[in-house]
């Protein structure tokens, strides 16, 4: 089978490809229209950040069975068309996690020890020793915010220089984090004005984005150092800005921007105490030979149609027809009910109910798994190693089959335990077209199409309810796509299921919380 390589691999990840049989068409620089041409006939393409796969580039496409990225970020593939159309996307999620650990550390104690700064005066013919004294690592309280793969190898690598190693992750056990030899704190407000240096490793979603902000660092010690090694738009650039400007905190270690590439991110202010470097995490020999190779076999296992352990999108994968449409059901199920856990999940249950309850349904748990863990991590989560990610979290996994669907053919109930209790999430999958809707939260039964973006309300059950909410969305310029609402029978309370054309903000969401008659709200985005 032909292979389309439009941007440069390292030769070891394209040998096996080779070695295989499968013919590797290298053609770099190609326009858009010359990409659509060369995409034809081709059942693989390998790319890396520059080639953009768009639904016209898919369309044009004959025989593609799947893309590979060589590295994390897939934000220049369409995922949602490729799925549509088929196409597995694949990354190479662990190839680039060392060099990004190390990159991190290394734009700590440059900016620690104010090391760019000194080089540009001494080679500029100054000697400025007393002008740059720097600070110490050792005995500092260092926030590690995400203990995925990378924040965990910067806690281990930092504890050798006698730091106290202190982060913040809701998704992490206590016990877990006991077993790193870090101290987990319940806030990220309570980290920030812990911390002494605070590096960031989480992935960038609708809950990180502007996740550093003026509101938060306003905790912060005057002294602070924020490292970003992460995902541009995590850190708010003119609130970093302004709280550098202000002596809010003392200096940034820059590596990724909210537009790249860029030369005039307002942090690039050559008056402000940053140290910047152009999105080099993942920029080594060793990080982008390892992209090669584990591409390489992943699109090895795509070609063969065989399991491929880094697909990113589940409905490309195939599984048994009665099965197959219940994927992105237990998927979005166990999203859900991640997204309304009060705390840290400590046991995740799939039950397969009714028709789909005959056959081998382990695929629908470990997509509610693949699921629950989504967006709560910078570690790289699979069908195959979402086991071990929940493990490393505590998080135990419990699944069964049952006859009775509640009047449905089939269903998926997903529930998860957090120390407030339990939460389940119902879904199905529609005969005609295939549809994933929300059936049942809790106790409440409803009728909910799967969506982008959620605001679930827990309320009394009393008139005016629903008029009031509507009215706090409306001011705030939030378009109500759907809405569902499920009642108690015993008259207990109601939950309402409104879908919305963009994530709620925070500020919203908080003026619906203490609304009079409002027992709870969330905001879920499965972008």
């Amino acid at each position: 089978m032909r292979v389309l390589v439009t941007e440069k691999i390292a030769e070891s990840g394209l040998k096996g490809l080779r070695d295989a049989g499968h013919e590797v068409d290298i053609q770099l620089g190609l326009s858009p229209d010359q990409l659509k041409d060369a995409i034809k006939g081709a059942y693989g393409l390998i790319i890396r950040s520059d080639t953009r796969v768009t639904p016209d580039l898919l369309d044009a496409a004959d025989v593609l069975k799947a893309i590979g990225r060589a590295g994390v970020g897939v934000d220049n593939i369409d995922i949602p068309s490729a799925t549509a159309h088929g196409v597995m996307v694949i990354n190479a999620p662990e190839s680039n996690i060392t060099s990004a650990a190390e990159h991190a550390i290394a734009l700590m104690f440059a900016l620690a020890r104010r090391i760019p700064d000194a080089h540009r005066d001494l080679m500029g013919g100054e000697w400025n020793r007393s002008k740059y004294s720097g600070v110490e690592i050792q005995g500092k309280n260092i926030g590690i915010v995400g203990l995925g793969h990378v924040g965990v190898l910067v806690a281990e690598r930092l504890a050798a220089f006698d730091a106290n190693i202190i982060a913040y992750d809701p998704y992490v056990s206590a016990e877990r984090a006991e077993a790193l030899g870090v101290t987990l704190y319940d806030s990220l407000d309570e980290l920030i004005a812990a911390s002494d240096i605070v590096t960031i490793h989480l992935p960038k979603t609708p809950d990180t984005a502007g996740l550093i902000n003026a509101d938060l660092l306003k905790n912060a010690q005057p002294h602070l150092l924020l490292i970003n090694a992460a995902r541009g738009g995590i850190v708010k650039e003119d609130d970093l800005v302004a709280c550098l400007r202000e002596g809010v905190i003392a200096g940034a270690g820059i590596d990724v921007f909210d537009n790249e590439p860029t030369t005039d991110s307002p942090l690039l202010d050559p008056s402000l105490n940053v140290v910047a470097t152009p999105h080099l995490g993942a920029s080594t020999p060793e990080a982008q030979d390892r992209a090669g190779i584990d591409i390489g076999k992943q699109m090895l296992l795509a070609l063969a149609d065989d399991f491929v352990p880094f697909a990113l999108n589940l409905d490309a994968k195939g599984a048994n027809s009665v099965v197959a449409p219940f994927i992105s059901v237990a998927e979005t199920c166990g999203r859900i009910a991640a997204g309304l856990a009060e705390s840290t999940i400590t046991e995740i249950q799939v039950e397969a109910q009714g028709k789909i309850a005959e056959h081998d349904c382990s695929m629908l748990t470990l997509a509610a798994l693949t699921g629950m863990l989504r967006n709560t991590t910078d570690e790289p989560v699979s069908l195959v190693n979402a086991p071990d990610v929940a493990k490393s979290r505590g998080v135990s996994i419990k699944d069964s089959r049952d006859t009775y669907s509640g009047g449905y053919l089939s269903r998926v109930v997903v529930s998860v335990t957090t120390k407030e209790g339990k939460t389940s999430v119902t879904g199905t999958a529609l005969r005609r077209n295939g549809e994933v809707r929300i059936t049942q939260i809790d106790d409440y039964a409803m009728d909910v199409p799967r969506a982008n973006h959620f605001v679930v309300v827990g309320n009394d059950d009393r008139p005016g309810m629903v008029g009031r909410v509507g009215m706090i969305l409306g001011a705030a310029n939030v378009n109500i796509d759907d809405m569902a609402l499920g009642r108690d029978t015993n008259g207990g309370g109601a939950v309402m299921v409104i879908t919305t054309g963009e994530a709620v903000p925070d500020t919203v969401l908080q003026e619906l919380i203490v609304a009079d008659g409002v027992r709870f709200a969330r905001s879920i985005s499965l972008v």
